[in-house]
C-alpha cells in the first residue's frame, strides 16, 4: 500500500477521555473546535494560517473569550480534521488510501488553499492521488473508491469518484501480459492439483479475468459504475465481464440461503442491477448462472420486468442447461415442490423461438437437448408426490416433436412418476404412457419395462413385441410370422379398448410365457439343420411350444374380440391388440409351419 508522510514534529496531540483532544506544548490554548462529540484545544495562528474557513469563523464568532467555534458538518469527522490540525503544526502524519479521502475533502471544507500558503495541504494531497493512488496502484484505487462513499457529495463533486472509476477500468483493459502489480485470484486447480496459470519454467500467465475478484468488494452502487466504465472503453471481452457478474452475485447474494426481512428491498436492488448489467450477447454468461438468478428472483419476488429479462436469455441459451438447473423450488405456499410453471415458460418461450431468423438456435441439435433436458427435469420432479398429471403431460407433450435418437430419458420419468403416484387410475396411465415410443427404448429400457409391474400390461405387450420386431431377421420366418402387422411401423399406443382387457394375473402369466416361448423357439431353429440327433428328440417338444405359443396369442387378441374393438383409433400406431380375427387365423396356420420337418 502506498502512503505519504507529512510534517517532521512529534505528534503532540493527546487525549482527556473520549471527547477531549488538546495540544500537549507550553504555550497555553486559545481556541477550541468542536467536531461533533469531540473538542479540539488549539492554537489559533498555526490553524488560522492554513485554513480560510477557520479564519471566516473566528472573525465572525461572538464569543471573544474562549473563542470556540463549531464544525460539526466537516467530511470525515473529528478523524479527518485532526489529520489536518496536525498538518497545520508540522507534526508528523501519514495519510494512506484508507484516510486519504476524508482528508482531502476536509482540507477543502477549510479551504487549504495554495493561495494561502503555498504547499498547502489540498496541493499535497492531490499531489499524493495523481502520482501514487491513481497511476501505479491496483488495490488502493479500488479501497479510495469504497471511501468515497460515506464521503458524499463532497467526493463526487472533488472528482475523487470519477479519477477511481477511470483508473480501475484502465488497469482491467490493460492486455494480461502487461499486468505486473498484485491483484486477488482464486486460483484454479487442475485434477493433478496444479495452477493451470503457471506456465512451463516457474512463469505465472495472467488469467484474462485477474481482476473480478477484487471489484467483489465494492458495494452494488459502485461496482455498477465500474463495470460502466470498463465497458464504455471496449477493451474487455463480454464474456470477461459476464466472469465478473458471476463472481459478485455469488459472493453478494446469498441465493440459497435464508433472507433476512430488512435486507429483502437490499437483495432486490442487488439482483435487478446484476440482471441489468448483464451482456447483451448470447453466451457469454452460462446458462446455469442465469437459472440461479431466476431463482433468486423467485425467492426475493423481484420486478417482472427483470424476471422477464431473464428467462428470455435463459431460453436463448436453455440447450445448456442440466435438469439439476431447472430443479427451482416454488414460493411459499405452493402445492408442489419444483415450480413446473416457470420451467413450462422457459420451454414456451424456447419453443417461440425455434421460429426466429437465427440458424443455430433452432438446429435439430439444440433442439434433441433440449427434449434429453426436459426429460430429466420430469424424471427428477416426478419424485414430487404432489406434482400434477396434466403439469407432467403438458410439459412432456411440448417437446414431443423435437427429435430424440433415445425415449428412455421419458420412460424413466414416466416409470419414476409411476412409482410416486401409486393411486393413479387405469386411463391416467393409459394417458402418461402414451407420452413414450415403444420403438425407441434401448434393448436395456426394453428389458426394465417387460419386468416392470407399475406399467399397464397393454405398455408391455408392445414393448415386448416391439423387442423381438427389432431382432426379427435373426427371427425364423414361422416365428416371425407370430409378430402382429404393424408392428414393425408403430409407435406410440393411442388404442381406445379398456385396459381391462389387458389387465389380470391370468393373462400377465400367459405374456411371461409368451417371452419364453418365443426366446425357445428361436433357439431350436438354430438347431435346425446342425446334423444334431436331439432334433428328432425335440420335435416332440417344438410342437407343443408352438401350441402355447399359438394359445397365448389365441387368449390375448380374443380379449380385445369380446370387447368388439377390432381397429386402433390412432393413424400413427397400431397396437398389438389391433390384430384382426383374419390375421389370427393366418397365424394359426403359420404356427403348424413350426413343426420340425423329420430328417431320413
Amino acid at each position: 500500500m502506498k502512503f505519504m508522510k507529512l510534517g517532521s514534529k512529534p505528534d503532540q496531540f493527546q487525549t482527556d477521555g473520549d471527547s477531549i483532544r488538546y495540544v500537549a506544548t507550553e504555550l497555553a490554548t486559545d481556541m477550541v473546535v468542536s467536531v461533533g462529540d469531540v473538542k479540539f484545544y488549539v492554537h489559533k495562528f498555526p490553524l488560522l494560517s492554513k485554513s480560510s474557513h477557520l479564519q471566516k469563523l473566528v472573525a465572525t464568532s461572538s464569543d471573544d473569550i474562549s473563542e470556540e467555534i463549531d464544525i460539526h458538518d466537516i467530511p470525515g469527522g473529528p478523524a479527518a480534521f485532526e489529520i489536518c490540525a496536525k498538518f497545520c503544526y508540522g507534526m508528523v502524519v501519514t495519510l494512506n488510501a484508507y484516510n486519504v479521502v476524508a482528508a482531502r475533502c476536509a482540507a477543502e471544507y477549510l479551504e487549504m488553499y495554495d493561495t494561502l500558503e503555498k504547499g498547502n495541504l489540498v496541493y499535497k494531497i492531490d499531489v499524493f492521488l495523481t502520482s501514487s493512488i491513481f497511476r501505479s496502484t491496483w488495490k488502493d484505487s479500488i479501497i479510495v473508491l469504497q471511501t468515497t462513499k460515506s464521503l458524499l457529495p463532497w467526493s463526487e463533486e472533488l472528482k475523487i469518484v470519477s479519477h477511481c472509476l477511470d483508473s480501475i477500468a484502465t488497469r482491467a483493459s490493460v492486455e494480461p501480459l502487461r499486468v505486473d502489480w498484485s491483484y486477488s485470484y482464486n486460483n484454479r486447480k487442475t485434477e493433478n492439483g496444479s495452477d493451470p496459470h503457471w506456465k512451463t519454467g516457474g512463469v505465472k500467465k495472467v488469467p484474462r479475468d485477474w481482476w473480478v475478484e477484487d471489484l467483489c468488494e465494492l458495494q452494488i452502487d459502485l461496482y455498477k459504475r465500474v463495470i460502466t466504465t470498463i465497458r464504455s472503453k471496449e477493451r474487455v471481452s463480454e464474456g470477461v465481464i459476464g466472469e465478473s457478474l458471476k463472481a459478485y452475485a455469488l459472493k453478494r447474494l446469498p441465493i440459497f440461503g435464508n433472507i433476512q426481512g430488512g435486507d429483502i428491498v437490499k437483495y432486490k436492488y442487488l439482483l435487478d442491477t446484476i440482471i441489468w448489467l448483464l451482456p447483451k450477447e448470447k453466451n457469454c454468461v452460462s446458462c446455469s448462472f442465469l437459472l440461479k438468478l431466476l431463482q433468486a428472483s423467485v425467492v426475493l419476488e423481484s420486478g417482472e420486468t427483470g424476471r422477464r429479462e431473464l428467462m428470455r436469455k435463459i431460453a436463448e441459451q436453455l440447450d445448456e442447461a442440466t435438469a439439476g438447473d431447472l430443479l427451482i423450488r416454488c414460493p411459499n405456499g405452493e402445492s408442489t415442490v419444483c415450480d413446473v410453471d416457470l420451467v413450462r415458460d422457459l420451454i414456451e418461450r424456447f419453443v417461440m423461438m425455434e421460429h426466429s431468423d437465427d440458424d443455430d438456435f433452432a438446429s435439430e441439435a439444440s433442439k434433441a437437448k433440449v427434449a434429453r433436458l426436459v426429460d430429466g427435469y420430469l424424471a427428477e420432479a416426478a419424485r414430487d408426490s404432489s406434482l400434477p398429471l396434466s403439469k407432467f403431460v403438458d410439459l412432456a407433450e411440448m417437446v414431443s416433436g423435437f427429435p430424440r435418437s433415445s425415449h428412455d430419458g421419458i420412460y424413466r420419468a414416466i416409470d419414476m412418476y409411476l412409482k410416486e403416484h401409486a393411486g393413479l387410475s387405469k386411463s391416467d396411465k393409459k394417458r402418461i404412457c402414451r407420452l413414450m415410443d415403444c420403438r425407441k427404448l434401448s434393448p436395456e429400457a426394453c428389458s426394465h419395462a417387460v419386468q416392470n409391474e407399475r406399467l399397464p400390461l397393454r405398455v408391455v405387450v408392445q414393448v415386448l413385441f416391439f423387442e423381438q420386431s427389432r431382432g426379427a431377421h435373426d427371427l425364423p420366418g414361422p416365428v416371425r410370422a407370430l409378430l402382429p402387422r404393424g408392428s414393425y411401423g408403430s409407435s406410440r399406443s393411442t388404442t381406445t379398448n379398456s385396459d381391462d382387457d389387458w389387465e389380470g394375473n391370468q393373462t400377465s402369466e400367459e405374456l411371461k410365457d409368451l417371452k419364453g416361448e418365443l426366446a425357445s423357439l428361436r433357439l431350436r431353429n438354430n438347431n435346425v439343420g446342425g446334423g444334431n440327433n436331439n432334433n428328432v428328440n425335440n420335435n416332440g417338444d417344438d410342437i407343443i411350444k408352438s401350441k402355447k405359443v399359438k394359445k397365448v396369442f389365441s387368449r390375448l387378441w380374443s380379449n380385445k374380440e369380446r370387447q368388439g374393438e377390432n381397429s386402433s383409433s390412432d393413424t400413427t400406431s397400431e397396437s398389438f391388440a389391433s390384430t384382426s380375427a383374419e390375421e389370427k387365423n393366418e397365424v394359426a396356420v403359420k404356427v403348424k409351419v413350426l413343426k420340425p420337418v423329420q430328417r431320413k
